[in-house]
């Protein structure tokens, strides 16, 4: 599987590399920065997980944490976080990401972060669970953690701390109080630096000054130092002010209105116009480089430029060894986006539009959408994103195709139709068939006559696709469907392998088998062609069964070894695609005579059904009949019973599933005329049970909970009660702990 860039960019390669160097190389110190040496040294020799550095910006968090860094004999992983970690599935791929370049993990540990729709039950606690087993100590940084504002980054973050083993220590630098710190203030985990440890004495301040050619008295440096609290970027600038100023004395005193907008102005005004230019500009960019501030300003200058400010310690922040890529501080930049936008905000769009032309150009399409999503270009961020949704989801990076939808917004999507595909397989995937049937009866209702960037056949191809994987009204209307598609896409088309899928389900549900089997073949084989894995899956699986049932073991037995092998090497455990080898090879298995194997699979397929719903019902309810059909073949009774249930909530909603509804009926007798009574193990958890089950692993309460799953306190209590009994466990530790150990949670 391809581990993307930052953000889910894929890069070209030397772009790529670049920009992954930069985010996760530890900064160099800034040459003449104040030492905190002290406080590197009570970081160090403390037993604490966890080191929180707290402070506004300016106090020099990062500047700490990189000469801690330079300081520490254990391994270092750096990442700077962005906002496009502000996702919780981006955000464990980058720490993973600088664990594995600390030389501690392997580049299977990224991949495992990679397409998993549920991060915080299997992504998060396998990235918890490697670092506990991390036989070296290591110090995990984190610079700039307050650009996560979303709650499931901070869930998972939470997962990801308390894998954090004895002797090593996770270290975060943030603008505001870390979520996680009130808990492990609490257990005495957490040690915390804050404004007041960061600020500089009038000892500090008279080398800040010193640094840039100018003396001070110990009064003037007392003074100043009371001035500006001690705030080290105001002293810089104080400093800056004092060396180009005719009267001295007055500057030293920080007499000049000190506020931090008076100060940025001295140190933008002071520099040439066309320098004052290149810095508005240029602030549109989370990273700089010259070729990229050549194309953003229009201009062949701006290499020059950015030596210039590097030389002058303006601000400017190296990201690499080679001086090539760089960003502003963050104070800095915000500054400059205001001026900018008082200066000149007509020209702000075509700035981000020129940023994305690059990046289009230079094998960077995502990081060009990153762009497009700043401007008013609704029409081409839509074409974009729609040719990107489905090479990103294959990439494994599903959390940024939502991301993507949620910025873009629904008002946008419906203007571009085809990328409500994307919206109703974001919808279908994490287990929203509301949602999905409602993108699906918009697709049916819209119109559209542009060129499908994809390479669909046609945008009438595509509705019809989608309208069928619904069966909304049984399959004869799924058939036809299907078949149009098939028609109307080329075999070069990478929806031509899911248009005969869903032509060989149809066949399935209508009773014609030996159709179906050939259609399957065919679409296995379309699949392939295109690299649609997860198709692939399916056609694999569903042969595989009819194989089974004609007693071709073998033949079945190669099928559901490829299928698994590819589910394990892409990570798709969790898609709705993927669910029917599980229960496949659990029937194997039991006809090798191998229950524990049996059972492993069966829970592998029991973790992963809610995401199987009525958005497409054939799937849902095929995996639980077989699924019902293994266990009780293993005489547990009542998860077969609850399987039956789960199946008759989907029947209420999808009562025209042709054959499959006969096939229920069949088994619902043999279950009544069983001779066994009784259930092997524990009853099974629900899917809503399943849902929530993850969010024990956090430090939230039950209201918490309740608030992030939009259920009632009372739901969620209940669900939690239901969970103790199923697990045969009385305390929540207990019950993640019985969750992890027979397969439920992790990876």
């Amino acid at each position: 599987m391809t581990v993307v860039a930052p953000g889910g960019t894929a890069p070209g390669p030397q772009l790529g590399q670049q920009l992954l160097d930069a985010k996760f190389a530890v900064p160099q110190p800034r040459p003449g920065a104040v030492s905190h040496a002290d406080l590197v040294k009570t970081a160090r020799s403390s037993d604490c997980r966890v080191v929180a550095i707290t402070a506004s910006a300016g106090y020099g968090k990062s500047t700490f944490l990189a000469e801690w860094a330079a300081a520490e004999d254990r391994r270092v992983a750096w990442v700077s976080l962005d906002r496009f970690d502000d996702d919780p599935g981006m955000l464990l791929v980058s720490l993973a990401s600088a664990y594995c370049r600390a030389g501690l993990g392997s580049a299977d540990l990224v991949a495992d972060m990679t397409g998993s729709v549920s991060v915080l039950g299997r992504a998060a606690p396998r990235l918890a669970s490697e670092f506990r087993a991390s036989a070296v100590p290591f110090v995990l940084m984190l610079d700039d953690l307050h650009v996560l504002q979303s709650p499931d980054c901070h869930d998972v973050l939470g997962v990801v701390i308390s894998g954090i083993p004895g002797g090593s220590q996770l270290a975060a630098a943030s603008r505001f109080e870390q979520p996680h710190l009130p808990r492990l203030r609490v257990s005495g985990e957490a040690l915390e630096f804050g404004a007041s440890d960061l600020a500089l004495d009038a000892v500090g301040a008279r080398q800040v000054f010193a640094n840039v050619r100018v003396s001070l008295t110990p009064e003037q440096a007392s003074a100043v130092t009371e001035r500006t609290e001690g705030w080290p970027v105001g002293l810089y600038l104080a400093a800056l002010i004092a060396k180009g100023s005719r009267s001295q004395e007055a500057a030293i005193t920080g007499d000049h209105r000190y506020v931090a907008d008076y100060l940025y102005r001295e140190a933008l005004i002071g520099q040439p116009q066309d320098l004052q230019r290149f810095l508005r500009r240029t602030a549109v960019l989370d990273q700089l480089s010259g070729p990229l501030c050549d194309a953003v300003v229009g201009s062949s200058a701006t290499a020059e430029h950015l030596r210039r400010l590097e030389a002058a310690s303006l601000f400017l922040i190296p990201l690499d060894g080679r001086r090539e890529w760089y960003r502003y501080h963050d104070l800095f930049r915000e500054f400059l986006l205001g001026e900018l936008r008082r200066t000149e905000p007509g020209i702000i769009m075509a700035l981000h539009l020129r940023a994305a032309d690059w990046y289009e150009a230079n094998g960077s399409p995502a990081m060009a959408l990153e762009h497009l999503l700043q401007t008013t270009e609704r029409q081409r961020s839509a074409e974009l994103m729609y040719k990107l949704a489905l090479p990103t989801y294959q990439a494994g990076q599903w959390s940024t195709v939502r991301r993507w939808l949620r910025t873009i917004g629904d008002a946008n999507i419906e203007r571009y139709p085809p990328l409500a595909v994307a919206a109703e397989w974001s919808c279908a995937m994490s287990g929203d068939p509301a949602g999905a049937l409602r993108w699906v009866a918009f697709l049916d209702a819209a119109s559209f006559e542009g060129v499908q960037v994809d390479g669909t056949a046609s945008f009438d191809s595509l509705r019809a696709l989608f309208r069928g994987a619904m069966c909304a009204t049984g399959p004869e209307q799924m058939m036809a469907d299907a078949a149009f598609a098939v028609a109307q896409e080329p075999e070069w088309s990478p929806w031509r392998g899911t248009a005969l899928w869903l032509l060989a389900e149809a066949h399935l549900l209508t009773g014609h088998l030996d159709q179906a089997r050939d259609l399957l073949i065919a679409a296995f084989m379309a699949a392939a062609d295109t690299g649609t894995v997860d198709v692939t899956v399916t056609c694999e699986s569903e042969l595989a069964w009819l194989a089974m049932d004609r007693g071709e073991w073998q033949d079945a037995a190669g099928r559901l070894g490829r299928a698994l092998a590819l589910i394990d090497e892409n990570r798709m455990h969790d898609y709705f695609s993927s669910l029917l080898a599980f229960p496949g090879a659990a029937r194997l298995a039991l006809h090798h005579g191998d229950p524990d194997e049996a059972h492993r699979q069966l829970t592998r397929a029991m973790r992963a059904r809610p995401s199987a719903t009525y958005a497409r019902p054939y799937l849902a309810a095929w995996l639980r009949l077989r699924l019902a059909k293994v266990y009780l073949a293993l005489a547990d009774v009542a998860t077969a019973r609850q399987l039956l249930r789960e199946i008759d909530d989907i029947l209420i909603r999808r009562p025209a599933l042709g054959t499959l509804v006969d096939e229920v009926a069949e088994f619902r007798r043999v279950l009544a005329s069983s001779n066994l009574t009784g259930a092997v193990g524990s009853a099974a958890l629900t899917p809503a049970e399943l849902r929530l089950l993850p969010y024990l692993q956090t430090h939230l309460t039950a209201s918490g909970i309740a608030e992030r799953m939009l259920l009632s306190s009372h739901t969620v209590r209940s669900r939690l009660k239901s969970i103790y009994r199923k697990l045969g466990v009385s305390t929540r530790h207990d019950a993640v702990q019985k969750a992890t150990t027979i397969g439920l949670l992790g990876a």
